[in-house]
């Protein structure tokens, strides 16, 4: 770190997080929340609870960070809510219908319900314009392009107040002279509109792919691109040293100006922090598989990581909007603390993933919210302190909440309450472990052989009934678990993905030359751009990788390459990784046909000095000096109360062990010991829960 601290900020959908790193190891933790409207709002309350906090004026706290980073939903949740700018696409002749046609796609689950809606369009039919014009698959022009199809179509879009254009023509990944051309004029004919193209924002093969992706960027560009003004403005007006960062679906950082203009790259821009954070917690325990779950008060997210390696995901179905970008694996599920609990016209019991949000909350929040959540479950079953205050503004009304879980789930059901409301539990932990299969058992991998890391401030009141369900025996719960996306944005780098498509044929005789000078000009962009940016050549560090497959397939696999010249030598291992990340992935390899190579991609790392890890020395206190006292929980459907241990986490000593049934309480969140659990606070600030039988 350059200077005293350094400041990460998640804006979440019911609270923005807050961590401040000290260059002394120390980590603060504050809550504040969060204000959709203007993001702005609740940054200048959190920093309000820091100043009080540290005794300082804002600004000088904004002054003495070496970086701020914001992690955001804007992009998302305009996604979500279909509230982006009006787009128009102009395309290659013949294909205005791509992105509605989808390649006959529909998603897993829906292929065979004939009643399934189509996907909602974000330009509709009238405003995508075919412009003739055609490059062949090898670069070479086959036709000229029509100027006059583009100001004629620019002259509609004016007349419709389009907002955005985005722009996608047929093999412009092999040359994109017409593409840069129309980009050109539709800048001259509508100044001051926001234009991209599919050969700039996903520069590899897919006409299909490519289209969707760069219409997606064009509809929320606009939308970031305020968005980060607004911040940045806010952070310079504080006298801010250095850029604000802002973090990046592929698990990297980037500058405003990056994000402007490039939307998609921060669709899940805040849960791609948490398998970094994950790693990092688990490192000391000499533990390299963890799946990081992440409940906070919207939403469930799960990251696997596998041999301390995280899964990118390409070319996928994201809110049934095709992405072609590289992103982190991220499964989400409607399963936060907000989520709102109903019983059905069935008379079933549904939870999520409709949430209640930041306003108006939970009930028991005293908000303005009428219907019970998932928190008011939990401050039902005892797993809350009922004086709690939450954010440092919200205190909790446990009679509201019973009275809400009575009036809609339990009289309803014709059950007692405390049924009701373990039932609310029971359900939204099935949830979470059906998605927890998705990332591991379907994907290949054996649950049991993973730590789960918890993260978010509802997952603790949970964590130990999810790691039964799945038979993982070992829990991490860092002390920042309620602020870990926050936490995972001040101890990653600086990342870009520069992508391209090469196809061409791979064996020892291949014009390889080709292939070496197409990955050294995406490396001296690339390098030339983080020189820019402040960083020395020692701290900068490259990864490659191709997309392969055999000759007469349609998909292709992704496959790791050495950096430095590409020779026939290393095109033999390559050719071998490929046969067996192919027989990984589909159970067979054919090392006897021919192979070709699609895609390549060159990862750019900008090395960001971290933080100094945090050591707690034990001070000789004892249990019953943590010991807070006893309130009644409930941790069966039997309705049997137990007086249960509370906690403090801030009087926990290292190393004491606490058998469960307990519950540790932190300023942000809580912590349930389940029965047959063991849970001991490590000296790298990081509590871990062991199962006993």
């Amino acid at each position: 770190m350059r200077s005293k601290y350094r400041l990460g900020v998640d804006a979440g959908g019911t609270f923005t997080d807050f961590v401040l790193a000290e260059n002394d190891g120390n980590i603060r933790v504050f809550k504040s929340p969060s204000t959709p409207e203007d993001g702005t709002i609740a940054i200048h309350h959190g920093l309000g609870q820091i100043a009080e906090a540290l005794n300082k004026p804002v600004s000088q706290i904004v002054q003495e960070c070496d970086l701020c980073i914001n992690g955001t939903t804007v992009a998302l949740n305009a996604l979500i809510e279909k509230k982006g700018v009006k787009v128009g696409l102009l395309c290659s002749t013949g294909h205005e219908d791509s992105i509605e046609i989808r390649l006959g796609h529909k998603e897993e689950g829906y292929r065979y319900e004939a009643d399934f809606p189509p996907a909602h369009m974000i330009v509709p039919r009238h405003l995508r314009r075919g412009i003739d014009g055609r490059f062949l698959a090898d670069g070479t022009e086959y036709s000229p392009l029509n100027e006059q199809q583009i100001r004629e179509a620019a002259a509609y879009f004016k007349e419709q107040q389009v907002e955005s254009v985005a722009i996608s023509f047929l093999w412009a990944v092999r040359n994109p002279a017409h593409e840069r051309r129309a980009k050109e004029l539709i800048e001259q004919l509508l100044p001051g509109i926001f234009v991209c193209t599919g050969s700039e924002v996903y520069p590899q093969i897919r006409e299909y792919s490519r289209t969707s992706t760069t219409v997606v960027n064009a509809y929320l560009s606009p939308v970031m691109r305020r968005y980060v003004e607004r911040i940045d403005e806010y952070f310079r007006n504080l006298g801010a040293k250095y850029p604000v960062r802002y973090f990046q679906s592929n698990g990297g950082l980037a500058i405003g100006e990056a994000m402007q203009g490039r939307a998609v790259n921060a669709i899940n821009s805040g849960p791609a922090s948490a398998p970094q954070a994950g790693l990092y917690v688990a490192r000391p325990f000499d533990i390299e598989n963890v799946i990081t779950v992440d409940m906070g008060g919207t939403s469930f997210d799960i990251t696997l990581t596998k041999d301390s390696h995280t899964n990118l995901s390409k070319d996928i179905d994201f809110l049934r909007y095709r992405i072609g970008v590289p992103m982190i694996q991220v499964e989400t599920l409607g399963a936060g603390g907000g989520s709102i609990c109903q019983v059905d016209e069935f008379g079933m019991l549904q939870v999520g993933p409709e949430s209640a949000g930041a306003t108006p909350g939970p009930v028991c929040y005293g908000k303005g919210g009428t219907r019970p959540t998932v928190t008011d479950a939990n401050l039902v079953l005892g797993y809350l302190n009922p004086d709690a205050v939450l954010g440092g503004t919200i205190r909790l009304n446990r009679d509201a909440a019973w009275q809400a879980v009575k009036k809609h789930v339990a009289d309803p059901l014709g059950i007692s309450v405390e049924k009701a409301a373990y039932g609310i539990s029971t359900i939204v932990n099935l949830n979470m472990v059906n998605g927890i299969r998705r990332v591991s058992i379907e994907r290949g991998y054996d649950p049991r052989d993973f730590a789960l890391v918890c993260a978010g401030g509802a997952a603790g009141m949970h964590i130990s009934s999810l790691a039964e369900e799945i038979g993982s025996r070992t829990v991490l719960v860092p002390k920042v678990a309620s602020v870990f996306c926050a936490f995972g944005q001040i101890i990653s780098d600086v990342r870009y993905n520069y992508l391209a498509s090469e196809p061409m044929p791979i064996h020892r005789e291949a014009e390889l030359s080709l292939l070496n000078e197409r990955f050294h000009e995406l490396e001296s962009q690339g390098t030339e751009h983080l020189l820019a940016d402040g960083f020395q050549l020692g701290d900068i560090s490259l990864s490659r990788s191709v997309e392969m497959r055999y000759q007469g397939q349609i998909h292709e696999c992704p496959v790791e390459l050495p950096g430095g010249e590409i020779t026939p030598d290393t095109i033999d291992g390559l050719l071998e990784a490929f046969h067996r990340r192919h027989e990984e992935l589909y159970t067979y390899s054919e090392p006897n046909n021919p192979v070709e190579l699609v895609n390549i991609e060159s990862t750019l790392t900008g090395k960001v000095s971290k933080p100094p890890a945090q050591q707690l020395a034990a001070t000789g206190r004892t249990l019953a000096d943590a010991l807070m006292g006893h309130r009644p929980m409930l941790f069966d459907a039997d309705g049997h109360w137990i007086e249960t241990g509370v906690y403090s986490g801030e009087r926990l000593d290292v190393g004491l062990e606490i058998m469960g049934p307990a519950v540790v309480e932190e300023p942000t969140t809580n912590i349930v010991v389940r029965p047959g659990w063991c849970l001991v606070l490590e000296a790298n600030n990081c509590y871990r829960l062991t199962r006993l039988k």
